[in-house]
């Protein structure tokens, strides 16, 4: 896929603020600081456009990335360690839910955790909060670059027996540093703007 254009068309924290014009979305999720601005940036070939940031909890709204034209990349407010209040916490869940609720041009979840770390109870009720809502979902396991091989085949069973994956759903190993990863990303995003 040619990335050509990118812009961060829309912030939205309630429905009325979508975008209106029905193009396929794709929502990513996962906690503070798992890489998602890293993921965007790699995705669409820009090295800054999505900011990354040191400070977890930065993304507090629903941020839409229009990507040539054509589709939206999703990014929401992360979960987990960010340093901000449980009532904010709770104001983000309420967001993502109500966006669940109400995208039927949503086509797929990319549920981003990080390779190097079990993934945490967060991830899972994360993953089962989307299958509650029947989507279908990419677990995006980042930072694979800072793991040796030796190590691999242990992580990727325990991120498998963490996971009681549905059909229709998978698992991408991701490194916004060697790229691995993106092609099968970039094929999945393909695959349903046909």
């Amino acid at each position: 896929m040619r990335i050509t254009d990118v812009k961060l068309n829309k912030l939205a924290v309630r429905v009325s603020q979508y975008p209106t014009d029905n193009l396929p979305e794709f929502l990513l999720v996962g906690r503070s600081n798992v890489g998602k601005s890293s993921f965007i940036n790699t995705i669409i070939n820009r090295k800054n456009f999505a900011r990354t940031s040191a400070k977890p909890g930065k993304t507090q709204t629903l941020n839409f990335y229009l990507v040539n034209d054509s589709f939206y990349l999703v990014d929401v407010p992360g979960y987990g360690y960010a340093s901000v209040d449980k009532q904010t916490q709770k104001k983000f869940g309420l967001m993502i839910e109500e966006y669940l609720v109400n995208r039927s041009n949503l086509k797929r979840v990319f549920l981003l955790i990080d390779y190097r770390h079990k993934p945490s109870e967060d991830d899972i009720l994360m993953y089962n909060f989307l299958k509650y809502y029947n989507n279908d979902v990419t677990i995006v396991a980042t930072k694979y670059d800072k793991i040796n091989n030796s190590k691999r085949a242990k992580i990727e069973k325990t991120i498998n027996d963490a996971f009681d994956l549905k059909e229709n759903d998978n698992i991408v190993y991701f490194s916004s540093i060697t790229k691995k990863g993106k092609d099968e990303i970039s094929n999945i995003l393909t695959s349903y703007l046909k």
